[in-house]
């Protein structure tokens, strides 16, 4: 599902993000995230989605595989950004 891309004031380009700010590329999570919380997760999603940023940009710019992105994706479709603690997964899995 694919949002239509905006531009802020700043003449930067933004989709809705998970929480229904604006995010821009300046407000996705650091390059160099390791502690991947909720939200971060949720961010990213939201960016390839809206066609702020492309599947493959997201892939090489945080470290992640396909398959890893696509549980995000779909983890988020099926139960909201709190499918995406890890704490629950085995709870919304089973």
């Amino acid at each position: 599902m694919l949002q239509e891309r905006r531009v802020n004031k700043q003449g930067e380009q933004y989709v809705v993000g998970p929480t229904g700010t604006p995010l821009t590329m300046r407000d996705l999570p650091p390059e160099n995230t390791d502690r991947w919380v909720i939200r971060r997760k949720a961010e990213v999603v939201a960016a390839v989605r809206g066609g702020l940023l492309s599947l493959d940009d997201a892939l090489l710019r945080y470290r992640l595989t396909a398959e890893e992105f696509l549980a995000w994706q779909k983890a988020i479709d099926k139960w909201g950004m709190q499918g995406l603690r890890t704490t629950r997964i085995q709870n919304y899995r089973s």
